[in-house]
């Protein structure tokens, strides 16, 4: 008996312990509720007083249509750009164009054009000079103090000793080709077809030119060459022409190569130097060594896109081009800015798909220092105008004298390659000309 009643306890106990159990953890969940409605409560009086008054509760507003286009934020439009594929048949065609121009550099990865090459360069006139030149600017960096780097290094003063060879001793600018019965100048009358054995060395264009002497009446076709191996045997022709043969020039002594398209009908060479862990600006045409502001301060050229194509990959470096947008920008109209950073991604991951996860994680990184440096070159233009303004002006209500810009002193005053009447057709012939190319114009680059 005594044991049933000692049972009949616990289970009493037990129940007991349960019912306070159930009823602290629902006093629990009261608390927790009514703090939680008073936070609330509390946050919408504070909305209420602070919002605007409603404009009218009276009357009900129909619901928004499906396709009503949302809100536009002003306070947005600097936010970091989303790639998104083109959309439209001009995107689509400017994408097109810049995918084809992307195959520029995989031509001159050819081992057997980049050993034919190498046959017509004087490798120790060129490794004697980029050795002197090195040894003179290392020198020079000693005198300044202990572990002061020297301008460039090695490769880079072979590449500039590359460039003057190219553009003294090996390549020739062709305004008109002189006739080839009479040596005599000729005039340009329009373009023809490529023959068959011209297009198979890749000529796409032909210009067509007449002899000057009425008695001779000789025609004289010049083609427009693509192939960077017959430029080796013509050595001559325009901007086309010089950038693409100097640029697998480049390749060939070792250096790594980009071809540099301009919108305004005008394309050049980058170098990267190890030395600087930068990407430099070169122009055969012009033998300019890292004058990027060459175009704008010096031709007086108004640019809208400049993209440089690698075997690695494609970039916009307009802005290392174009330092004063508000002066030398021209509207970037081709395509929205987010399509164009979707076409670069695209070219990027299509020349990088077959690399090793080092050597991507290495262009990647090249990438950010480069994006880094084109976004110092907007910072520094807006602190350079910012450094001109005055006490005095602002006070007196009078606009900033100009002030000299060091930097683009490095920019010639025009163009040096070409004739003058071709150069005045183009408006390259310094700063304060015109932008415009005369529709009569017969040379393109």
């Amino acid at each position: 008996m005594e044991h049933s009643h000692a049972a009949q306890r616990e289970a009493s106990a037990a129940m007991d312990t349960d019912k306070l159990a159930q009823e602290m953890t629902e006093r629990f969940r009261q608390v927790l509720s009514t703090k939680r409605m008073n936070e609330l409560t509390s946050r919408s009086v504070q909305s209420r007083s602070s919002s605007p008054a409603p404009r009218d509760f009276g009357t009900p507003q129909p619901p928004p249509a499906h396709n009503a286009l949302p809100p536009s934020y002003s306070s947005l439009r600097n936010i970091p750009l989303v790639p998104q594929p083109p959309q439209d048949a001009r995107s689509v065609r400017f994408k097109n164009m810049l995918h084809s121009l992307s195959n520029m550099p995989i031509r001159w990865e050819n081992p057997g054009l980049l050993d034919e090459a190498l046959r017509v360069v004087p490798l120790e006139q060129i490794y004697n000079e980029a050795e002197e030149e090195s040894q003179i600017l290392q020198a020079e960096a000693e005198s300044l103090g202990t572990g002061k780097k020297a301008a460039w290094g090695y490769q880079d003063c072979v590449i500039r000793a590359l460039l003057r060879w190219f553009k003294r001793s090996f390549f020739t600018w062709v305004n008109n080709p002189p006739c080839s019965r009479c040596y005599s100048p000729t005039i340009g009358v329009g373009m023809a077809a490529p023959l068959p054995d011209e297009q198979a060395r890749g000529a796409n264009q032909v210009e067509l030119y007449k002899c000057s002497v009425e008695q001779c009446g000789a025609y004289e076709r010049y083609p427009r060459y693509n192939d960077a191996f017959v430029l080796l045997q013509t050595r001559r022709g325009r901007c086309g022409e010089w950038a693409n043969c100097f640029s697998m020039l480049c390749r060939a002594v070792g250096s790594r190569v980009r071809w540099v398209w301009n919108s305004e009908d005008h394309v050049w060479t980058e170098v990267y130097s190890v030395h600087r862990k930068r990407w430099v600006h070169v122009d055969a045409c012009e033998e300019a060594w890292d004058k990027p502001r060459l175009y704008t301060e010096g031709w007086g050229k108004k640019l809208a896109y400049c993209i440089a194509f690698s075997v690695d990959g494609a970039m916009d470096v307009t802005r290392r081009y174009i330092r004063n947008p508000s002066k030398y920008s021209l509207e970037r109209n081709r395509v929205p800015e987010a399509v164009l950073l979707h076409i670069m991604d695209e070219i990027r991951a299509m020349r990088r798909s077959n690399m090793s996860k080092q050597d991507k994680f290495r262009l990647e990184g090249e990438d950010m220092r480069e994006n880094r440096e084109l976004r110092g070159y907007v910072i520094s233009s807006i602190a350079h105008d910012v450094s001109k303004i005055s006490a005095d002006d602002i006070l007196n209500g009078r606009s900033s004298r100009s002030r000299p810009d060091p930097d683009a002193q490095k920019a010639l005053e025009g163009r040096t390659s070409g004739s003058n009447e071709w150069i005045r057709a183009r408006g390259e012939g310094g700063r304060g000309t015109s932008n415009q190319r005369s529709p009569h114009d017969q040379h393109p680059r």
